[in-house]
């Protein structure tokens, strides 16, 4: 009883949202993720397979970990430094976490530090989900028409924590769905940028590469909460796992997001763009 408990809560903490996208969950239900974060921390190592392929730049691994009964499989990794020709960085997968948590988003897995083999690494709680964005695409899937409105929504949401956390790799494989359409985040180790092109521009705007993606809609709660950060407040929840460069970068970006967002209000009307 006491695993089957466990596992209900996971998947209710992992499918919900702060905010009225999808299904609303209660306070008491959200507040269950701090249990997982300590779950990943404590949790004894009883299994290991490192995952090797064009898919997985960084070599992770996979654990299976066990605490008081509870079996679960996580996703630990510990790049840092230059991969294959990007800048990759374990501490990044955690700061990601800490800004999800610090906006309510609720989108990105439970992520905390761990040792394995003696390194230091970020830790994931690993995600059941439906399927991947490209799967989605590949196999020409629609979205329910009920369903269109608040997959829209989560969208908006992406762009918007992805273009506050410098994220260059969010492509296909790193958007995960429910089989009703909740959207969840993994996979941040090449987010958190300094560079020029990450400091003065968007990604997700009228300019995007891929064509128009911007940030038509957000929650008023989440700009308020975005307008806010300042360097003690961001200090004050990564800790470690940002360097003051990547704090300066993000408060670049936060500027740019406001002008953006003021942009859209001033197009459209307030109401059609904060809800």
């Amino acid at each position: 009883m006491k695993k089957h408990f466990s596992i209900s809560i996971f998947s209710i903490v992992f499918l919900g949202f702060a905010f009225p996208l999808l299904s609303q969950f209660s306070p008491e239900e959200v507040a269950e993720r701090p249990k997982w974060e300590e779950y990943l921390k404590n949790a004894n190592i009883v299994g290991q397979q490192q995952l090797v392929g064009p898919e997985s730049v960084t070599s992770p691994w996979k654990l299976t970990l066990e605490l008081d009964g509870v079996t679960k499989n996580a996703l630990w990794k510990n790049p840092e430094g230059r991969v294959k020709g990007f800048i990759e960085g374990w501490r990044y997968e955690i700061a990601a976490y800490l800004f999800d948590k610090y906006l309510g988003l609720n989108m990105v897995p439970p992520t905390v530090e761990k040792r394995f083999q003696g390194s230091r690494g970020s830790c994931q709680l690993w995600v059941t989900y439906w399927k991947s964005l490209k799967k989605i695409k590949e196999e020409k899937i629609k979205v329910p028409s009920y369903k269109v409105f608040y997959y829209n929504r989560a969208l908006y949401l992406q762009r918007a924590f992805d273009n506050l956390i410098g994220n260059e790799d969010r492509h296909q494989n790193n958007y995960f769905f429910t089989e009703d359409w909740k959207m969840l985040l993994p996979d941040h180790s090449r987010a958190f940028r300094t560079g020029k092109n990450w400091t003065t521009k968007l990604l997700y705007t009228e300019k995007h590469p891929e064509g128009p993606m911007v940030m038509r809609e957000l929650p008023r709660d989440l700009f308020e909460k975005i307008k806010a950060l300042d360097y003690d407040t961001i200090k004050g929840f990564v800790g470690e796992y940002l360097t003051d460069d990547e704090i300066k970068a993000v408060l670049a970006r936060k500027e740019l997001i406001i002008k953006e967002i003021n942009k859209l209000i001033e197009q459209n009307g307030e109401d059609k763009v904060l809800y």
